[in-house]
């Protein structure tokens, strides 16, 4: 309930693309030196002298400029505060509320300037499109993220994510929905309220998308999705309100489709006021994650890879389970028992499998969505 998800692109290929598996790390032998000029082109702590170095040499730059990071999503407050309290490096934030194109133009727009930003968390497809923008990096963790979630070479890598979910305020919903089908019931007039635009934003589209799946669609198919939307548009249940934290307090959008982190952390919010009830709806299951890279251009390349470091450390991780988000380790945290068991526990249950689109196919899902969206529900 953020600018952050008005990014349609957002959604990519989410959290199966087909990446080549893991490789050994690479890159530059160089030693750094002690501002990390020599870490701009370190492929990972070991090829840049050691991750003591690496500490060392982001602390003597002493900062870090990162972008569109809002606190309240997925916990960014917290890991900003971690991070510059555990190493002694200021955290400048830039532009909280932008989205994934706004990182891409600051980073082409500033270049080499000292406020570019170091690291970019950017929706799937922005990251795979902007390749030539970042800087490889492999952190020491790597080989325990899946080969699915990350470039061979390390220029991009998910992070954390979730599922579709539909909140409900359950002090004005006698029974609340948990699947798309039960959307359309009689008893939901008025009530049923997309996170946005799905033309221009990434949890309307992936509700979009999801709906399709759960009426004879495909991931090659979401005209069913643009249909099912349209049929409660014209029955009357789908209520035409961009649901904030302000209309779920209030009662105004009573029923929301949005990812199941941010709705998780809204129930957290209400909770001494009413319940709001999460469900992950398993006829139409639909997963993304958000995406890290580093600028190559970064001002300061010693804390933006130590950055990364944090983020896919058990530390780190376990911070996006705090913010309710699944991190990418969650399935090797949990063999090799490093996950905050309470966290997740906290988690939404997951029923199925989730279907995972392509490029190729979020291209023609855009394009769909795009050209019959307001016809479908005018």
């Amino acid at each position: 309930m953020t600018a952050r998800r008005v990014l349609v692109a957002a959604i990519g290929a989410a959290l199966a693309l087909s990446a080549a598996g893991c490789v050994s790390s690479g890159g530059s032998s160089s030693a750094p030196t002690e501002g990390g000029a020599g870490w701009a082109t370190a492929t990972s702590a070991q090829a840049g002298g050691g991750f003591d170095a690496l500490v060392a040499a982001a602390k003597a730059e002493g900062e870090l400029n990162v972008i569109a990071l809002p606190p309240d999503w997925a916990n960014y407050g917290a890991i900003i505060k971690t991070f510059g309290d555990k190493y002694g490096i200021k955290v400048n934030s830039a532009n909280p509320e932008g989205s994934s194109q706004d990182e891409i133009n600051a980073v082409q727009q500033l270049g080499t300037q000292d406020r570019a930003p170091d690291v970019l968390d950017l929706g799937q497809s922005f990251a795979t499109g902007n390749t030539p923008l970042f800087a490889p990096y492999q952190v020491q963790t790597w080989d325990s993220i899946p080969s699915g979630n990350k470039d061979a070479g390390g220029a991009w890598v998910n992070d954390y994510g979730g599922f579709m979910s539909i909140g409900c305020n359950a002090k004005l919903i006698p029974t609340c929905p948990t699947t798309f089908a039960d959307l359309a019931k009689p008893e939901y007039s008025g009530k049923v309220a997309l996170n946005g635009d799905p033309t221009q934003a990434a949890a309307a589209f992936a509700g979009v998308w999801a709906g399709a799946l759960a009426n004879g669609g495909s991931l090659d198919d979401i005209a069913p999705g643009v249909e099912f939307w349209g049929k409660l548009a014209k029955s009357g249940n789908l209520l035409k309100v961009d649901p904030t934290p302000a209309t779920v307090e209030s009662g105004q959008t009573p029923i929301v489709l949005d990812w199941d982190y941010l709705n998780v952390a809204q129930a957290d919010k209400v909770k001494a006021s009413f319940e709001w009830k999460v469900a992950v709806p398993s006829d139409g299951l639909f997963a993304q994650y958000y995406t890290q890279a580093i600028n190559k251009n970064a001002p300061h390349p010693a804390a933006a890879r130590l950055w990364q470091e944090f983020l896919y450390s058990d530390e780190g991780q376990n911070l996006w389970l705090a913010g309710k988000a699944r991190p990418v380790r969650l399935d090797a945290m949990t063999k090799a028992g490093t996950v905050d068991k309470d966290l997740a526990a906290a988690l939404p249950p997951v029923s199925g499998e989730p279907e995972f689109p392509t490029q190729a196919q979020t291209d023609a899902a855009q394009k769909v969505v795009a050209e019959g969206w307001s016809g479908a529900t005018a």
